[in-house]
């Protein structure tokens, strides 16, 4: 009989941590899809980029309930997101990949390493990788896109007036996207780190 009981026991911690997983998971994909709307522009970079922090609540699921969850955020703010659309849903298509990709890389480095340095590295070395991706995602999905509402030598034009250096699509999103990508991650680790303990607790349900 003690068996029995103790088996629906844990059947019902399992169930209640999937749950716990699920609601959470769902809760923050509706908080990043806020947090896309809270954007701003960034000083030495064209106005038409605006720095968000959506990937931090997908970061913060990633950690607190797996990398397949902070994906399952991505995806969740941008399908929201679709309805707000400007770009028919190309944008939305892009920021999915390189939050997914960020979140995932992160999350799984985490999972094998499961401290405060696997957090580090793991967020680090997605912030790489997405800002590595930004490139070819920017070039042959977003900016086609665009030149539909924007003259592809006005879009370079507005790179131009910051670095007269820059020629082409390619050297604007190689001098200016790459980075910011990656700084954009790098600022979602920031306030990870600072932020994730004191959460911790209530994502588990352990308060």
């Amino acid at each position: 009989m003690s068996s029995l009981n103790e088996a629906l026991d844990n059947r019902n911690v399992v169930y209640g941590s999937r749950v716990r997983k699920l609601c959470g998971t769902a809760m923050l994909g509706a908080v990043a899809y806020v947090l896309m709307f809270l954007e701003f522009p960034v000083p030495l970079i064209p106005g038409f980029i605006k720095m968000d922090f959506s990937e931090l609540p997908a970061l913060i699921a990633s950690f607190a309930y797996g990398p397949l969850s902070g994906v399952a955020v991505c995806l969740i703010k941008n399908l929201i997101h679709l309805f707000n659309t400007q770009s028919g849903g190309v944008g939305e298509l892009s920021n999915f990949i390189l939050g997914a990709v960020y979140v995932l890389i992160a999350g799984l480095i985490y999972k094998k390493l499961h401290n405060k340095k696997g957090a580090l590295i793991g967020a680090l070395v997605g912030a790489v990788v997405m800002a590595l991706i930004s490139v070819p995602s920017n070039y042959f999905i977003v900016y086609p896109v665009y030149t539909a509402f924007m003259p592809m030598e006005a879009i370079i034009g507005a790179y131009k007036a910051i670095n007269p250096n820059v020629n082409t699509l390619l050297d604007c999103l190689i001098m200016f996207n790459l980075p910011f990508t990656f700084i954009k991650g790098v600022c979602s680790l920031i306030i990870t780190v600072l932020v994730y303990k004191p959460l911790s607790p209530i994502l588990h349900g352990y308060r």
